[in-house]
């Protein structure tokens, strides 16, 4: 699948601090260790609807871990999938009258336009789920035969299931209790009351075929994969056994990641699968929930065409803390667009103070968590003593422009 056009990202001198992040399996902020080759896995969208202010937020959370890894040279393996067959995307296309292929090819298309707009550096491999099938097909058999997965005893629909408990891990990177865990697998397309499971968090890996539904042939039967499995089967066959962050929403904290993690170690003995499980908090509406069940979504696409600078969309979102769930509002927005413009302003004059110091700044509050709130701060800082003192500086704002750029993504 193809990806997106990148930005050029200016080349800063020295370096900051390791990047440190909070790591939702162990509860900590920890530092990351990548070697010279970092690896990074984030889960992409299902095509039925593109790209709602969640899906920017998080996009441009693990943008910024990109570009910090590049800045500290580390040379980013970024992998990020596309669920273009599954049950949301079958329902949407149903609802619409649409065919489930077009309609994942244009929510698609549109996706890749709203990264490119908000200055998102696309990762270096974009995997369909379709495109994959083979791959995770020959995963699920693998499991099968090791005995981790079974066939439900089901004449008519024997779907394979994977048994939890076959890594003695289950669990782990999401630290839900067992009740809980079973009513987020109820509410998040899991069927923990299917008649015949060894265990009601058994995750579904092969889904047989159903009339009127997508299939393909696989030496498991006619089918299709399920959720988790896919992300699986992309990032061990493009990564290896163990990469340096698994990232997403933290809606995708439980079943998605602790069931990617369960198919990947059960197949490689590998555990954790990831060094760093880093989840993004939500984005509401004016204080409430963003769903499409409410219809309140507001899409990346929609501010696009009402003319908000993409900029202005971005530093909007890197106002809050990444992990809190927090709102979109007018005043955010008016916010946003009053610190570009004043950004504008100082970054684009010939003179203004030494930079130095903020790009030290920008690289420590950054580094520790991504403290976006410190980064943005410490931008106003520097421009405000620009502003004020602008005949008395002797230093050109080049360097601080092109750090803006590379560490924040936002061009001025």
């Amino acid at each position: 699948m193809r990806t997106w056009s990148s930005a050029d990202v200016p080349l800063l001198d020295g370096a900051g601090p390791p990047l440190r992040l909070y790591d939702t399996a162990t509860e900590r902020i920890r530092p990351t260790a990548p070697g010279e080759r970092a690896t990074m896995y984030v889960c992409g969208i299902t095509p039925y609807d593109a790209t709602h202010l969640g899906h920017a937020a998080t996009y441009v959370t693990f943008d910024l871990v990109h570009r910090l890894w590049r800045d500290l040279g580390h040379d980013v393996h970024y992998v990020q999938n596309v669920t273009d067959i599954d049950e949301p995307l079958l329902e949407r296309a149903a609802r619409d009258q649409d065919d489930w292929v077009v309609l994942g090819m244009r929510e698609t298309a549109l996706f890749r336009e709203d990264m490119e707009s908000l200055r998102v550096l696309p990762p270096r491999q974009f995997i369909g789920a379709v495109e994959a099938i083979p791959e995770i097909a020959e995963l699920v058999g693998k499991l099968v035969a090791s005995g981790a997965a079974y066939r439900l005893d089901d004449p008519e629909y024997p779907d394979v299931y994977h048994d939890v408990s076959s890594t003695g891990h289950f669990g782990y990177e999401s630290n839900f209790g067992r009740d809980e865990m079973i009513d987020l697998s109820r509410n998040n397309g899991g069927d923990p009351d299917r008649a015949g499971k060894r265990d009601p968090l058994d995750p579904l890996l092969w889904r047989m075929e159903r009339p009127g539904e997508p299939a393909w042939e696989s030496d498991l039967g006619r089918g299709r994969p399920g959720w988790h499995v896919e992300c699986a089967a992309i990032a061990l066959n493009r990564l290896g056994p163990q990469i340096d962050l698994n990232g997403g929403g933290s809606d995708l904290r439980f079943p998605h990641h602790e069931c990617g993690a369960l198919h990947a170690e059960s197949l490689t003995g590998e555990h954790p699968f990831a060094r760093h499980y880093v989840h993004a908090g939500m984005i509401g509406l004016d204080g409430q929930k963003m769903s499409k069940s409410k219809g309140n979504l507001v899409f990346v696409s929609k501010l696009r065409g009402s003319g908000v600078d993409p900029n202005v969309i971005r530093l909007a979102l890197l106002a809050g803390h990444y992990r809190t769930d927090r709102s979109w509002t007018d005043e955010l927005h008016r916010t946003a667009q009053a610190r570009l413009a004043r950004w504008r302003e100082a970054l684009t004059l010939d003179r203004g103070p030494a930079s130095d110091e903020l790009i030290a700044k920008l690289r420590t509050h950054l580094a520790d968590d991504l403290d976006t709130p410190g980064a943005l701060a410490a931008v106003d800082a520097w421009v405000e003593e620009a502003l004020t003192r602008r005949h008395d500086d002797r230093f050109g704002p080049g360097s601080a422009r092109e750090a803006v750029d590379a560490l924040l993504g936002i061009e001025v």
